[in-house]
């Protein structure tokens, strides 16, 4: 049964504890680039398993509490050699403090450690509620803990909800934990006891204690040149208008299932005029590398682009005629005005500097356009990732459920 004192405490939360020094302010967090791939096989491995599980999703009925008790992220069979990787944040938690690196999880509500670096505070309280989060790649057993978790000297929470995670099962991640930034209801189900019931996230406890003004997220990222960059930032509680360089548009997130559960939203895809995928819904996730769409979708972008299936490591092949043909690959979105991203020719390549990864040749170029080996259907049809976020500013705004967008300075680049 789950815990009334837990319960209570979750009620009392946004009445109690002591305010930080920042209010009502916007906080910025370097993200770390972490790569654990030795080549295309382990990158493409970690993708996959992701994407196979989010499609499992795609064929069931609508999510209850009761037919899914543990979907964090939904859980798929996979070799246990698949490492969860991306970008990370260092934090501090309990006292005295312990620096942490999480990696952030877009699909995710659950914030926790243990994975690497265990926990130990002598100020944290086990409120022996058990947790559990399945990933493609592995999942932790635990219990929820009370305790501070610090960002920076003058931000902190003082009371957060964390899974401290004693009991990992085949996890192979390149961090000690997450830090969940998906929507609070993409945790439900992480408390087996009480599934229908959510804990609050990072972000809805710094919009609580009034830390920052509002539930957002702003992410930004850079193209990655090396392993280890500091080439992102995570901002809450609004953006960081120095990163883009034009207003930024929204977009509702989708109320089709099982996208609506995650950062999903609608879009239309289009490649030098061919519709490659009708209005429909999927998720910006950046917990993936690639751009993955569905099976016809892909097979109608490679007849447009002429690519050609790499059997090495699986990607499509292009001459450097077809690349200099590249047309830009445009998301359509509708919101307060049509919203048209342009994906540029140099956007849809993998970057030739790391060619030596996926198995190439220096000067072979490969799209970064891949299936999620499932054909359209009604509620899950594309995943925009990493290759996808580097090249727009992106914004999870949770209170009006609302993703947004803006170009950068390296939504045009030809860093690839």
């Amino acid at each position: 049964m789950f815990s009334v004192v837990f319960l209570l405490a979750l009620l009392a939360f946004s009445v109690t504890g002591s305010p930080v020094e920042v209010r009502n302010s916007t906080i910025t967090l370097p993200m770390t680039r972490r790569l654990a791939f030795s080549n295309v096989t382990d990158l493409l491995r970690h993708d996959e398993a992701r994407l196979v599980a989010f499609g499992e999703h795609s064929t069931r009925g609508r999510r209850s509490a009761d037919d899914l008790p543990r979907p964090t992220v939904p859980l798929s069979p996979v070799d246990s050699g698949v490492r969860m990787q991306g970008y990370s944040v260092r934090v501090a938690i309990g006292n005295p403090p312990t620096d942490y690196d999480l990696v952030v999880d877009s699909a995710s509500a659950i914030t926790w450690v243990g994975a690497a670096l265990p926990y130990f505070s002598s100020s944290g309280l086990d409120t022996n509620v058990p947790v559990a989060v399945d990933y493609p790649f592995g999942s932790f057993q635990g219990t929820i803990w009370e305790d501070g978790i610090t960002f920076s000297e003058r931000v902190s929470i003082p009371r957060m909800y964390i899974g401290v995670a004693p009991d990992i099962q085949d996890m192979n991640i390149a961090a000690d934990g997450v830090l969940g930034i998906g929507p609070t209801l993409s945790g439900l189900g992480s408390l087996p006891n009480s599934p229908d019931q959510t804990i609050p996230t990072v972000i809805d406890r710094l919009v609580e204690q009034e830390t920052i003004p509002g539930p957002m997220v702003g992410i930004f990222f850079k193209p990655t040149v090396a392993n280890g960059d500091n080439n992102g930032e995570l901002c809450f509680g609004g953006t960081n208008p120095r990163k883009y360089i034009r207003r930024l548009e929204y977009a509702d997130v989708t109320t089709i299932h099982p996208s609506s559960l995650y950062w999903g939203i609608n879009h239309e895809i289009r490649y030098a005029n061919i519709e490659i995928l009708a209005y429909s819904p999927g998720i910006i996730d950046c917990g993936c590398t690639f751009l993955y769409l569905a099976t016809d979708a892909y097979e109608r972008y490679r007849a447009a682009t002429g690519g050609t299936l790499n059997p090495v490591n699986g990607l499509l092949q292009i001459s450097l005629q077809q690349y200099n043909e590249l047309s830009n690959l445009e998301f359509y979105y509708v919101g307060v005005r049509q919203l048209i991203l342009r994906f540029v020719p140099n956007a849809q390549i993998w970057p030739r500097s790391l060619n030596q990864k996926i198995n190439g040749g220096d000067n072979d170029i490969f799209l970064v356009v891949k299936s999620l080996s499932t054909p359209t259907s009604a509620g899950f049809n594309f995943i925009n990732g990493y290759v996808f976020l580097q090249r727009f500013y992106t914004v999870f705004d949770s209170g009006k459920r609302r993703v947004g967008f803006a170009p950068t300075l390296f939504t045009e680049a030809s860093t690839n």
